[in-house]
């Protein structure tokens, strides 16, 4: 298999999210978090704000390990030696925190299974496009390493940071979508709140 099906996947992806992305914050306008005691709302919104940050950070750690390498080389260090999927893993952490600034529980488990089942589809793409290129030596791979809750037994570091290429560093761009979608929820709140926007449906948890 050529490495063409690689880009293809993550334009796919890419707008797979985008477009569920979307929907989500159009639902989102709509719907309200129901009333809660200050300190628990204070609570959910601190661990999200948290929950943000080390997706980003996290995001960051994993792309320096990767660089330029991804899709030509098969990667099994650093974080890569603990989880096959550890940006996934970062962008669901990302996502929960996103959830938690709404306010609700439910929007919050409704994005990140949203997300989860969009991301299943994605590993599973990459895996078998990893198996059909790496054979044995992703199959060794994929037998020892978790998928994508992460076994820091499983610790193995690089002599060096193989940051490789300056694509990397562009891509931590993409952990500020976080930022992004987080001060859109914000937005969402306080146009509620001034009777901007209209609540349909406020939810009951």
């Amino acid at each position: 298999m050529n490495d063409i099906r690689v880009p293809f996947l993550q334009i796919y992806r890419i707008n797979a999210l985008r477009a569920l992305g979307a929907a989500a914050f159009c639902l989102l306008a709509i719907t309200s978090a129901p009333p809660s005691p200050p300190l628990a709302d204070f609570v959910l919104k601190a661990m999200g704000t948290l929950a943000i940050f080390i997706a980003i950070a996290g995001r960051g750690w994993s792309l320096f390990y990767i660089g330029g390498r991804k899709n030509a080389e098969l990667v099994t260090t650093g974080p890569y030696s603990v989880t096959r999927n550890p940006l996934y893993l970062f962008s669901l952490i990302g996502i929960l925190g996103v959830g938690a600034q709404t306010g609700s529980l439910l929007s919050m488990m409704l994005l990140v299974i949203a997300a989860y089942l969009a991301f299943d589809m994605a590993m599973r793409g990459e895996e078998a496009y990893l198996g059909s290129r790496y054979g044995r030596g992703f199959d060794k791979y994929k037998e020892a390493v978790p998928r994508l809750w992460p076994d820091f037994s499983l610790w193995r570091e690089c002599e060096d940071v193989p940051l490789r290429s300056a694509r990397a560093i562009g891509s931590l761009r993409d952990g500020i979508v976080f930022l992004g979608a987080w001060i859109t929820v914000e937005l969402i709140r306080l146009g509620q709140a001034a009777g901007l926007l209209p609540v349909v449906w406020i939810l009951p948890i």
